[in-house]
């Protein structure tokens, strides 16, 4: 290449810097054919092909400039770059490698990177090279956006905060990385925070329905459903193909709708949606979620359908299996799941769901292997663990005694009655007081286990109440306590987890109404999982004589799956008592009838 062609090529990559593409691509391509052995030049052809939106063309001209010059790092970036825009992350994170092999010290590369590792569902890794990427670049807002997003999704939650203040800290007009600290605030308990977060990503120009739906959720987490509701709705007319806000006044309607908006179905603006946009993927899954969660298996089976019919998945294979395991179709349904398995055997949601239905099957010996494949990807898969212990009872295999360990796994402790409280009677009646301030829902959230009652929004513990912080205080120090107190078992799945410091994981209060209850079920997000008894209905709280009414319950599979089996223990609530236990014991509660309600706080806690 002549030095004239090399400012030829400076003059045209001018060009596409200010836009202008077209005029760029023609002289990259008039250089090309005088220099056929330039890779600056079929490099620059595919800048300008990618930026026109000529994936063929932007592909055939990456290819031929690696044909030219296979160990040029920024070249091989660059590629990955456009590998990853057009959907094909797995060679992208194989040729941002090669190009970090030659480069270790490219700070994009390791960004980018990390950022496509996010994609692929390996945050672990996608966590390895963002911190290198920060290393290397530690005054780019990008980066440290980029690694609290994998902190997060590790569920580091104040290691996310960490980073996404650094990044608005460097770039305080980087809106993106205010709203995702506004979430993080949120999602550790300070809505308030979270608000001011979002209006600093407003004042630098950031807008989009993501912060529309963010600020609707603290609002609901404040206790002010009402402006929740309104914001949702103007989010959806606004941003009418933005799934996730159908979904955000599905759930608002559901909870607050029969105060707020009495009569109104929250399932209709979702059905316009979807007849308004046939098309629109994201909307048709949020919904059948919503529908399945909402148990209105016969119209989630009809959108599954809809969908399997357009392009069929392992996930919707599964999907539809397990409503039509709901609608008292199993043999179609088994059908179905081994079929899924096969296509995608190592998938957890799938196992999750496929082992449900081999146990109501009444094949625990499948259900076992299933259950301990799920293990093998996934080791403290919470899901697989209950799955597993229900068929090892089924089995008689004294395994299933071994995991679960009722009597020594299920714990019953006080708390320490806070300072400036002149006894516990004085504490539960100020936290039962101020508890009840925070139940604004007319209904119980649609994906719980909760039946008859409500539950607070958000995150509980992480309220700046000075009687939060007092609970969460002697609730930190009990949950220490108990762990101390547990055996050490590197063999086990629960015991081999014992650390000296946990962290909260969720946490919510719930008031029961008489008649209500909790299903049985378990907590995916948990090590540790809790019950703490604020106040109880005198039916309840009195002795009782074989009667278990409002009582908690270990061991008993969900009622759908008919397997006939008993509790393994019953313990009855008390006042001021915590009962801490394993999250993947199926627990739930007995029905009582009374007038008062039954409150309680509980959380999921995990190991650090």
């Amino acid at each position: 290449m002549t030095a004239a062609d090399a400012a030829r090529l400076n003059q045209a990559f001018s060009l596409l810097q200010q836009g202008r593409a077209h005029e760029a691509a023609a002289i990259a391509n008039d250089v090309a054919t005088q220099a056929p052995d330039s890779a600056d030049a079929w490099h620059l052809q595919a800048l300008c092909r990618k930026t026109l939106g000529d994936e063929a063309g932007a592909a055939i001209a990456f290819e031929g400039a690696l044909a030219r010059a296979p160990k040029d790092a920024n070249l091989l970036v660059n590629y990955s770059n456009f590998q990853r825009r057009v959907g094909r992350v797995a060679a992208a994170i194989e040729c941002y490698r090669r190009a970090l092999a030659i480069a270790p010290g490219h700070g994009e590369g390791w960004m980018n990177l990390g950022l496509a590792l996010l994609e692929s569902g390996d945050p672990a890794q996608a966590c390895e090279a963002l911190e290198r990427a920060v290393s290397l670049r530690a005054q780019s807002s990008p980066a440290w956006q980029g690694l609290a997003s994998a902190r997060r999704a590790l569920n580091d939650l104040n290691g996310a905060e960490e980073a996404l203040r650094r990044a608005v800290s460097l770039d305080a007009r980087n809106g993106a990385a205010w709203t995702s600290l506004g979430v993080v605030r949120r999602l550790l308990g300070d809505a308030t925070d979270s608000l001011a977060c979002y209006a600093h990503a407003r004042r630098a120009g950031f807008s989009g329905p993501e912060i529309d739906d963010a600020e609707a959720s603290a609002h609901l987490d404040l206790g002010e459903p009402g402006r929740a509701l309104e914001q949702a709705r103007r989010l959806i007319a606004t941003a009418p193909a933005y799934a996730p806000g159908h979904s955000l006044l599905a759930r608002v309607l559901w909870e607050h709708g029969p105060s707020l908006s009495p009569g109104e179905d929250p399932r209709a603006a979702f059905r316009a949606a979807i007849a308004a946009q046939p098309a629109n993927k994201p909307l048709r899954m949020e919904y059948i979620r919503f529908l399945v969660e909402a148990d209105s298996l016969d119209e989630a089976l009809d959108h599954i359908r809809t969908l399997r019919s357009r392009e069929d998945t392992p996930s919707l294979m599964a999907m539809e299996a397990h409503a039509l395991e709901a609608l008292g179709q199993p043999g179609a349904a088994g059908a179905l799941f081994a079929a899924a398995h096969a296509a995608q055997p190592s998938d957890p949601g799938m196992l999750n769901l496929y082992m449900r239905h081999l146990l109501k099957a009444r094949e625990p010996e499948l259900a076992a292997a299933r259950a301990l494949e799920a293990l093998e990807n996934e080791p403290y898969n919470q899901a697989a663990l209950a799955y597993l212990g229900v068929a090892w009872r089924l089995l008689g295999d004294a395994r299933e005694h071994w995991l679960c360990d009722y009597e020594r796994l299920v714990s019953e402790v006080a708390l320490e009655v806070p300072s400036g409280f002149p006894d516990e009677a004085a504490f539960l009646s100020a936290l039962e007081t101020m508890l009840g301030s925070l139940h604004t829902a007319t209904r119980a959230p649609v994906n719980q286990s909760l039946r008859g009652g409500s539950q607070t929004s958000g995150v509980l513990f992480g309220r700046k109440d000075p009687l939060i912080i007092a609970l969460r205080d002697a609730v930190e120090c009990a949950v220490l306590g108990y762990v101390d107190g547990l055996r050490d078992d590197a063999t086990h799945p629960f015991l081999r987890r014992k650390s000296a410091r946990i962290r909260f994981s969720g946490s919510w209060s719930v008031r029961l109404a008489s008649a209500g209850r909790h299903v049985n079920h378990f907590h995916q997000e948990g090590w540790i999982s809790s019950a703490f008894y604020v106040s109880l209905p005198p039916s309840v709280a009195r002795p009782h004589e074989g009667n278990n009414a409002g009582f908690i319950q270990f061991g008993e599979p969900p009622a759908e799956l008919e397997l006939g089996l008993t509790p393994r223990r019953v313990l009855q609530p008390r006042a001021g008592r915590l009962v801490l236990f394993p999250s993947y014991l199926w627990h739930g509660t007995v029905p009582y009838e009374d007038r008062a309600p039954r409150l309680t706080v509980a959380f999921d806690a995990i190991p650090v």
